[in-house]
């Protein structure tokens, strides 16, 4: 994800929804310095976590 702008946000909380009601999770791994700023300021990473990388992120949600 190079770019992400409200679209792109309301995206990714809607599939946190739709993630949510299947029991499932989501967890955005090795996001850009530049679009994890932007995930920052508008709050979406206290909605789900954001990991450095996907094995990062494998192992903290297949516990």
């Amino acid at each position: 994800m190079r770019f992400c702008d409200s679209s792109g946000i309301t995206a990714l909380i809607a599939a946190r929804s739709h993630a949510d009601a299947a029991r499932a999770g989501i967890a955005p791994a090795a996001v850009p310095a530049n679009t994890l700023r932007i995930l920052r300021i508008v709050g979406v990473d206290r909605i789900f976590p954001v990991h450095p990388d996907s094995d990062s992120a494998i192992r903290r949600t297949s516990g």
